[in-house]
């Protein structure tokens, strides 16, 4: 969201109606809990306000992902960002009966979060760097990557969910499959991390307007669709968890899904 008029196929006033919709639905559905993926806002801080009322609307736990959009504001206005979303910092995890569920920053390694001075800033370049020599599609100044430290945090999170025998779900803002030019700059450090725990069932993005989805490995990859994306439709989904399939009610533009469980 932003007040601002229509830009291309991107309808941002509109983003309030349609939050304010899906909002009732979960409200009258009443999940366990909601994540929204990111991109809170299209840019300017004074943005996050009249989303963040309606969001604080829902009575049930409600997390927050990080997208790059989120820090389309003034640079020392980027320290205020984590707070008004109640976070210590852009990636951690959770857990719902036999299910863990891990939320990553794919802005940790980026040209527009991490100050210019900073290491990760540095990380930022040789990354964009590397993967620009090699011509990959996702080298684009809009996408971010993941830091060496984040790559540990999130293996350790596996490795904890494997000993408790609990499955997992993943989160982030930004695509690893298929490869296009939304995906994450190193997309292939997360894929093959996830291949080695079997436990990993699904991971859910947003960025992509346009939405995506594929299978590998018995990993479901699912880009949910964006809501400025059309004047009228809306798009979310309420996913439904069971002992051998992921149960994906979409809304709008959002289909209808049925993601079956490899034991």
């Amino acid at each position: 969201y932003c007040d601002s008029d229509p830009h291309g196929e991107r309808y941002f006033r509109q983003s309030l109606e349609k939050l304010s919709e899906a909002v009732a639905c979960f409200q009258r559905e009443q999940p366990d809990f909601v994540v929204q993926l990111g991109d809170f806002i299209d840019r300017e801080f004074v943005s996050f306000a009249p989303v963040a009322e309606i969001w604080n609307r829902l009575d049930m736990p409600a997390y927050h992902v990080l997208g790059n959009h989120d820090f389309l504001v003034k640079p020392e206005e980027k320290t205020k960002i984590l707070p008004l979303l109640n976070l210590e910092r852009g990636y951690y995890d959770f857990s719902y009966a036999s299910w863990r569920f891990i939320v990553l920053d794919g802005n940790d390694l980026s040209f527009y979060a991490p100050p210019e001075s900073s290491e990760r800033y540095a990380q930022a370049k040789q990354l964009f760097t590397r993967i620009e020599s090699e011509h990959r599609p996702n080298a684009q100044t809009w996408n971010g990557g993941i830091s060496h430290q984040q790559l540990e945090w999130l293996q350790q999170k596996l490795e904890h969910a494997f000993a408790r025998g609990e499955e997992v779900i993943v989160f982030c803002h930004f695509p690893v499959l298929p490869l296009d030019i939304h995906t994450l700059w190193n997309d292939r450090d997360v894929i093959a991390l996830l291949e080695r725990y079997p436990a990993v069932k699904a991971y859910i993005n947003g960025h992509n307007h346009a939405g995506n989805y594929i299978e590998q490995q018995g990993i479901h990859y699912l880009n949910i669709h964006g809501m400025a994306e059309t004047e009228e439709s809306n798009a979310f989904a309420i996913v439904e968890i069971y002992s051998d399939h992921l149960r994906v009610i979409g809304t709008g533009r959002e289909p209808t899904r049925i993601l079956p469980i490899n034991r």
